[in-house]
């Protein structure tokens, strides 16, 4: 029976980036994916500034940048009585704001997910030792305590073969086939609106090119609805939410019929339409339970269902994998205990709630979840939420406290305040050369751990380097302040929390994992004991 370390179950975009990300760290995965080939709607479409920075710290930003639409052409949000009627509200989304570059030099994409999932597969295909293997299907799986046993079927011959994995991810999607066999319980809300997303062909420019935006909402009398942009020219989405609420039922979304809807949304009668697919769906807004069965992690809509409000899904899915597979990568490679997997669990599972539960807000007050005649542009967190994206931190095993408090923030899901307190995303500080060429501590981290110590660091390089030894851990030293990399301005000082003796260290998820603000006596043993730590090897 074949053997592979790491199979991966699902070929959409969490799928690919595992695959990805595994093959990155040298881990052999097998994808398995029934469809042919990649999504054919768009699907998802929004994707955050974290979930670019992964993509950037794997080498992939600029494919996806170019498969998707540059920000210009997606700088704001609108509310009208119709495309061609009166304008009821315009905003300006805070990843598209100037004051985000303050918190990354990394910007928000708008890339529909047919576009976006060709570029992870090349990328993924690519890199080795991963393989894809589309037009196969789990037909079904059974596991112990030394790994899983799957069995696989190749959807056009019918042709079936088994292999072993030590470890499987489920990224299947929101019916996902694995979470139902596991028996696993969601919890939250099921089925809270439906909707239809209707894809068309229509060239919307003369009501969008003079104010260019991800999504048009109307809010009318005879109808709600929002246009998805895709390339900004003559591809769109058109999206009716509550339809038993307003009336009507996904067979109801006839080709002639959608086309009457847009250009009743659009307010221009005799508008061409060509309806290219209609797609009903329901919208969930619940999380698993555990995240952990065995052998076996649930990943993306698998593991957490929550309305498209607000654009999380598949950043948080992303992220998903991104937490996961360096620490798969650790145990398989002998480096790290069992229990590291757990924190996967731990860290995740409690922000996947917090999220699930602001799509769900956010989707209450834009009136999704019933009929209303009054005009709904959704509350001030919507769309603003970089509290959420950026300050995350996580509670676990994987995470040496120390003892500092977390900083004082008003409103966790809009306010952020920049911290490299562990268990927080190592922030964004710009960094200079001795060239003046500008670095940011966002581009040092994320492929490996880091450690990043003051200009009276030479101690703690010494300590990294000597980790590979002790620890079987490969750490990265990084000197801030002398030799070839200084602060640029006062921002490394105030977000890193540490003098000229001090260090952070940095997961290979661009996590702190330990902080020491000063130097210590015994930097190999303090660095050693952290990483111990880290690496569930602690006594």
């Amino acid at each position: 029976m074949p053997e592979v370390p790491v199979l991966i179950v699902g070929g959409g975009p969490v799928g690919l980036m595992a695959s990805l990300l595994l093959s990155r760290l040298g881990i052999r995965s097998l994808l398995v994916e029934r469809h042919p080939g990649t999504a054919i709607h768009p699907k998802a479409r929004g994707i955050n500034a974290r979930t670019m920075e992964v993509f950037r710290q794997q080498g992939i930003e600029t494919a996806v940048r170019q498969a998707g639409l540059p920000p210009e052409r997606t700088g704001f949000i609108v509310w009208a009585k119709s495309l061609a009627g009166e304008e009821i509200e315009r905003r300006v989304p805070w990843g598209r704001s100037e004051k985000s570059v303050e918190v990354s030099p990394v910007r928000a994409c708008l890339c529909a997910q047919d576009y976006l999932e060709p570029v992870l597969r090349r990328c993924a295909e690519e890199q080795a030792p991963g393989e894809l293997s589309f037009n196969t299907e789990l037909k079904g799986f059974t596991q112990d305590g030394a790994g899983v046993t799957a069995t696989l079927r190749d959807v056009v011959t019918g042709a079936e073969r088994k292999i072993s994995a030590q470890y499987m991810i489920a990224a299947d999607g929101a019916q996902s086939q694995v979470r139902n066999a596991l028996g696993v319980r969601m919890d939250g809300k099921k089925d809270v609106y439906d909707s239809v997303n209707i894809l068309l062909e229509a060239d919307l420019r003369p009501w969008t090119e003079d104010r260019p935006a991800a999504l048009y909402f109307i809010e009318s009398d005879k109808l709600r609805g929002t246009f998805l942009t895709i390339n900004a020219h003559d591809r769109w989405g058109f999206l009716v939410n509550s339809l038993r609420a307003q009336g009507y039922a996904p067979q109801d979304f006839t080709p002639a019929r959608s086309a009457e809807l847009v250009r009743l949304a659009a307010g221009v009668p005799d508008l061409p339409v060509k309806v290219l697919g209609v797609a009903p769906w329901v919208a969930s807004a619940h999380v698993a339970e555990q995240y952990r069965h065995g052998r076996i992690f649930l990943a993306g809509d698998a593991a957490h269902e929550m309305p498209p409000t607000g654009g999380f899904g598949m950043n948080t899915g992303v992220q998903d994998v991104h937490n996961l597979c360096w620490k798969l990568a650790l145990v398989l490679q002998d480096k790290a205990a069992d229990s590291l997997l757990q924190t996967y669990h731990d860290e995740r599972q409690p922000l996947a709630r917090t999220i699930t539960e602001q799509a769900l807000a956010n989707a209450v007050s834009m009136g999704r979840l019933q009929k209303t005649s009054e005009t709904k542009s959704a509350r001030p967190e919507f769309l603003n939420e970089q509290g959420m994206i950026f300050g995350a931190s996580y509670n676990s095993a994987a995470v040496v406290p120390d003892g500092t408090p977390p900083p004082a923030i008003a409103n966790p899901i809009t306010d952020y305040m920049a911290s490299a307190r562990p268990g927080g995303r190592a922030p964004h500080a710009w960094l200079q050369r001795p060239d003046g060429e500008r670095v940011s501590a966002i581009d040092l981290v994320g492929k490996g751990f880091a450690l990043l110590a003051g200009a009276r660091g030479a101690a703690w390089a010494d300590a990294a380097k000597a980790m590979q030894t002790s620890n079987g851990i490969d750490v990265t030293p990084i000197i801030v302040g002398n030799g070839d990399l200084r602060p640029a301005d006062e921002r490394w000082r105030e977000t890193y929390g540490i003098d000229e003796g001090g260090a952070v260290l940095v997961r290979p998820d661009g996590y702190v994992g330990w902080r020491s603000a000063s130097a210590v006596s015994d930097p190999v043993r303090t660095l050693a004991n952290a990483l111990d730590s880290i690496q569930g090897r602690a006594s």
